[in-house]
């Protein structure tokens, strides 16, 4: 039986390969995707969606526009350039996809989170690959609906890599209330995905050209926003024709848990910081007493994803 899935996204070019993923798998039966705060404003990020699902004819699946910023915050914690296409921001604010025909659900994401939790008869897996102000506000809502939650799948923070700081992951640092909550939230399972182990998975140009080859809409849509990303990561992967694309290593891993290399850990995310605000602080110690929170990811299989980016791709 395909697994119920609920994505929570800011779509930029990686969620948009994210998205396709988990709407065409077999696996996977994609209820709905809500949209936050994060590459871009909520407007992009919830028009981009609509464009992606669109392209790939599953317009059937509802979009469900959420917070337009972080939960405790007047804004983001600092400045961000949203329109330039660099290894931050390889998507600039518009995908290159047609405009979609369909449009965003009137009911908001929170909304939607809250009654389709607590209607559910079976397990759904929250997958959030943006900051995590639509969850976290769910949670404020209804701290029960963990229990409908049988794992939840968090692309965000990193410890030996960050990119938005010094010391963050964007996704942490663009809500970090918000991250803290979800990590302290009691859901049964949480795996987190950061850094360190999407960039243990790229994505390479020649998988791009084979992708394209297929001539599938979404073969030839990720060949192009993946090339896009490629050209931006030049600059920060010095000699490497390969770009990570860190939300779709989500989406793999639930129809292959063999992909991530996963170690239990306690995960805080800093919120008080001047200078570390959003840092994933990972309790790494041998003698820790304290109990993990979290099956961090430290490792990504490159093969195991090119391989299943092809398989799936090829069914658009």
């Amino acid at each position: 039986m395909p697994r119920k899935v609920i994505l929570d996204v800011d779509t930029g070019t990686d969620d948009a390969v994210a998205i396709m993923f988990a709407a065409l798998h077999p696996e996977i039966d994609l209820l709905g995707v809500t949209t936050v705060r994060g590459n871009v404003d909520l407007a992009h990020t919830t028009d981009n969606t609509l464009r992606v699902l669109d392209h790939i004819d599953r317009g059937d699946i509802p979009v469900f526009p959420g917070l337009a910023g972080p939960i405790a915050r007047d804004d983001l914690p600092g400045e961000r350039n949203f329109g330039t296409d660099t290894a931050d921001d390889p998507h600039g604010t518009t995908l290159p996809l047609p405009p979609a025909s369909t449009a965003p659900q009137d009911t908001g994401a929170v909304e939607f989170l809250v009654e389709s939790l607590r209607a559910t008869t079976e397990p759904i897996t929250l997958v959030p690959v943006g900051p995590l102000s639509n969850i976290a506000t769910a949670l404020n809502v209804n701290p029960a609906l963990v229990d409908a939650v049988d794992e939840i799948v968090i692309m965000g923070g990193g410890d030996a890599v960050c990119n938005v700081t010094a010391a963050a992951e964007f996704n942490m640092w663009a809500d970090p209330e918000a991250a803290q909550v979800a990590l302290g939230a009691g859901f049964a399972h949480r795996t987190l995905v950061p850094l360190d182990a999407t960039h243990r998975a790229l994505v390479t140009r020649q998988t791009c050209t084979d992708l394209r080859a297929l001539q599938t809409p979404a073969g030839t849509a990720a060949a192009d926003v993946v090339e896009r990303r490629i050209d931006a990561y030049r600059a920060v992967i010095t000699g490497s024709d390969a770009a990570p694309v860190h939300d779709v290593v989500c989406t793999a891993h639930l129809v292959a848990p063999d992909l991530l290399t996963t170690r239990p850990r306690y995960v805080a995310v800093e919120t008080t910081g001047t200078r570390t605000t959003g840092r994933t602080v990972v309790d790494n110690r041998p003698n820790s007493t304290r109990p993990a929170n979290a099956h961090m990811a430290v490792d990504a299989d490159a093969n195991r994803l090119t391989d299943l980016l092809h398989r799936t791709f090829t069914r658009s």
